[in-house]
């Protein structure tokens, strides 16, 4: 039996605001992301891969920054809700992360196995870095140019900062850049993937 759970966001440029326990939707697995553009991703991918997350009782959470997964665990881990939690989140905010879900209780001394082994996974860079190693500078600056983004990618490689930094760097900067730019590539990047390659912590939190 799910609990009763509706975590809704009311700012989209602001995910960290807005949030909500209470409603009247069954859940019995939450997964926990930082940003939307990482439940984008993961949403993305479940439905080509023919999957219907909402009848299966799974909703993605963006937490809105890695600094929140303390309060959220605490609602639906083990000494709130109790629901089956999975996650995923930076390599940067890995210790977040760690800390609480040490802290709610799940167990002591954490190692990324351990995280892995309770449903979280840490991306290598960030998403963006995972989506753009898996399908190739390449293949990325092909959907950025379907996307008719291409002169903007282009100066963004002539400026001082990102002039001297390697292709995948360069592209990583420019998906990051703007939370409504990361999100439709988090979707155009997951649609180009192919379902054969796909990056190990979507693929691991999806499973999971």
């Amino acid at each position: 039996m799910g609990a009763v759970l509706s975590l809704s966001r009311t700012d989209d440029d602001n995910p960290q605001r807005g949030f909500s326990m209470e409603g009247n939707v069954h859940r019995r697995t939450v997964v926990l992301v930082e940003g939307t553009s990482d439940q984008v991703a993961l949403e993305t991918l479940a439905h080509r891969r023919g999957r219907n997350l909402r009848s299966e009782g799974i909703s993605i959470v963006p937490i809105g920054g890695a600094q929140a997964i303390g309060r959220f665990l605490d609602r639906l881990g083990p000494q709130g809700l109790d629901l089956r939690l999975a996650g995923m989140c930076d390599a940067a905010e890995e210790a977040h992360f760690r800390r609480g879900l040490e802290r709610a209780g799940l167990a002591a001394d954490l190692t990324r196995g351990d995280m892995e082994a309770h449903g979280f996974y840490v991306c290598v860079e960030d998403l963006e870095d995972e989506l753009i190693r898996c399908l190739g500078a390449a293949a990325v600056e092909q959907v950025v140019d379907a996307q008719g983004e291409l002169q903007s990618f282009r100066t963004l490689q002539k400026q001082p900062a990102w002039r001297g930094r390697n292709h995948e760097e360069q592209l990583r900067r420019f998906m990051g850049s703007g939370g409504r730019r990361k999100i439709r590539y988090a979707r155009l990047l997951v649609e180009a993937l192919d379902l054969g390659r796909v990056p190990r912590p979507l693929d691991g939190v999806l499973a999971h």
